[in-house]
């Protein structure tokens, strides 16, 4: 791995803002109106995991919010990340997360701004990492 072309926090964070913009209107609109009640709840909630799940498998990496910035997941070899690789980085980080109560959450924020590779604990745990896939302008 090249440490010199990860992404830092921000641009992960504009990714994550276009992502949840994406998906929050169209999920609204089925929830509102379409699936009401608790159903759609869960509902709403199956879509968006499978968003992050499945669309970087499909998509070598990319989600629409890291395709408009220009960055992407790739595992440590550089290759894009497959099935068991976005188990890794969601399910099990979800579940590391959870187990935390949050705390492995901020400090996977608090890696992503001070690691010079700007790797977070499900990164780690996948073996990922996020790549600037932009020309970068010095």
């Amino acid at each position: 791995m090249d440490p010199t072309v990860t992404v830092g926090f921000w641009p992960r964070v504009g990714a994550c803002l276009v992502d949840a913009f994406l998906l929050s209107v169209p999920l609204s609109l089925l929830t509102n109106y379409v699936i009401q009640g608790q159903s759609g709840e869960e509902v709403s909630g199956l879509i968006q995991f499978l968003y992050y799940f499945l669309l970087p498998i499909f998509w070598y990496g990319y989600t629409v919010g890291k395709r408009v910035l220009g960055i992407r997941i790739v595992r440590i070899n550089g290759e894009p990340p497959g099935f068991l690789t976005m188990v890794l980085r969601i399910v099990v980080a979800f579940l590391v997360y959870v187990l935390t109560m949050g705390i492995g959450f901020l400090i996977s924020i608090i890696m992503v701004a001070t690691r010079s590779d700007h790797r977070s604990l499900h990164d780690l745990i996948a073996g990922t990492y996020v790549t600037n896939v932009l020309p970068v302008i010095e």
